[in-house]
């Protein structure tokens, strides 16, 4: 019984914690001590409903013994200050007055305080480091291990990053609030970064055993959903929300029974979540009504969608995503972007155009260390029938990838560089 309990008290903190934390950082005005109040009443919760039961609106009792924590907070030693005695005063009246649903009550602020709270916790003031590990924590609910687990850091290392990012945002005085004009558009920058930072975690692991965490995932698809619904009006977050749909449609086909990775042109794509790419086609229909067409999120979005909707391999746009590639490079130059034009121009035009691209980036050496760059640099080259070279360049890439899926994978193509060559000494 208990254990179905923690459970259901479990699935509780992951839909009510967002919502709770956000509407006592409102009152309180102190993400910190949001965060505490929060964690009280989920103590509470864990003392009490084994033995009284899961409560009807359990969000409802979880902000009602939040708010009793905060007034006596805000009424015992150095909290003493006026201001935090008329803050005790104004949490008290509320909570006195009748109102037989505190959740009901809320809804007013609901919205704007996740907002605020997505703004907060992806403050330009944090590392990006920081931002991430207190997202996850914030707004998608994790424990500290959770999060540890995840990016295969040490617990003591993830705890360390989120209480410095809430005493720095407290030092900074950063406001609980929506910014407005160039700022909102400097911090809605960084909340998207975060939240595809999460999604690529998941999707494409750096480091560990697994080529994928789909609980990671997850919550970047929750986090991005949510932030659509905050801000329906910005082009961008339908873009990312594109992007991360799609993508995630793949997910089933990207890995075989034992969890070894399958490339992309070679994935049964009747294993692709058709869902999930409806989804996101939608996404991106509403990025592009909204003049967002040409934002990076939404660009990369309209290449996953070429991949969509084709039904085999062989149909793939090509060419099509070789020129969106061009115009996300425009937009945003990147070594990384120009090592994926080089990949879609080469299944355009053939893999020696492609090959002139990439010997560029090598030469240039702004991918030293990137194992992408090596692994396609090899491919090309098999492609060209020059075995040798490439069985070098894929031995390179399986040497500098963190993730122990995809250097086996590595390997194996470099083993298979070796028959085409013995063959020929034969």
């Amino acid at each position: 019984m208990h254990t179905d309990t923690h459970r259901a008290i479990d699935a509780v903190w992951r839909i009510e914690s967002a919502r709770l934390i956000a509407g006592l950082a409102r009152m309180t005005r102190d993400v910190g001590l949001a965060e505490d109040l929060a964690q009280d009443a989920l103590v509470a919760a864990l003392e009490q409903w084994p033995a009284s039961g899961v409560p009807d609106n359990p969000g409802a009792w979880l902000m009602s013994v939040a708010k009793r924590r905060a007034i006596d907070v805000m009424r015992r030693g150095p909290m003493l200050e006026r201001k935090h005695a008329e803050l005790g005063v104004e949490l008290e009246a509320r909570q006195e007055q009748a109102v037989p649903d505190l959740d009901a009550a809320l809804d007013d602020h609901v919205g704007d305080d996740l907002l605020r709270l997505v703004l907060t916790a992806c403050h330009p003031v944090l590392s990006t480091e920081a931002r991430v590990a207190l997202t996850l924590r914030l707004l998608g609910g994790l424990t500290t291990g959770e999060i540890a687990r995840a990016f295969l850091v040490p617990e003591p290392t993830i705890a360390q990053r989120i209480v410095r990012a809430k005493r720095t945002l407290a030092d900074a005085k950063v406001p609980f609030e929506v910014p407005r004009g160039a700022e909102f558009e400097a911090r809605l920058s960084s909340v998207l970064q975060v939240i595809y930072l999460i999604f690529n975690e998941g999707y494409s692991a750096t480091a560990g055993d697994d080529w994928m965490r789909p609980a990671l995932i997850e919550d970047a698809l929750r986090l991005g959903r949510i932030l659509a619904g905050l801000a329906p009006r910005e082009p961008e977050v339908h873009g990312l929300v594109a992007l991360m749909e799609i993508q995630a449609s793949r997910a089933h086909a990207r890995v075989d029974a034992t969890g070894a990775p399958i490339l992309l042109l070679d994935q049964n794509r009747a294993r692709w979540d058709r869902v999930l790419i409806g989804r996101g086609l939608a996404a991106l229909a509403r990025a592009e009504a909204l003049g967002g067409a040409g934002g990076p999120y939404a660009l990369q979005a309209a290449i996953a969608a070429c991949h969509a909707r084709a039904r085999r391999a062989e149909e793939t746009d090509w060419p099509r995503i070789a020129a969106l590639y061009a115009a996300l490079a425009q937009l945003a130059p990147s070594p990384v972007v120009e090592l994926n034009r080089a990949v879609a121009i080469a299944m355009a035009f053939g893999p020696a155009q492609g090959l002139v691209l990439v010997d560029a980036l090598r030469d240039a050496g702004t991918l030293d260390g990137y194992h992408l760059l090596p692994s396609v640099r090899g491919d090309f080259l098999v492609k060209l029938g020059r075995y040798e070279e490439a069985r070098a360049e894929l031995e390179r890439a399986a040497a500098l990838t963190r993730n122990a899926r995809e250097r086996e994978l590595l390997l194996e193509r470099a083993a298979a560089c070796a028959r085409p060559v013995a063959a020929e000494a034969t």
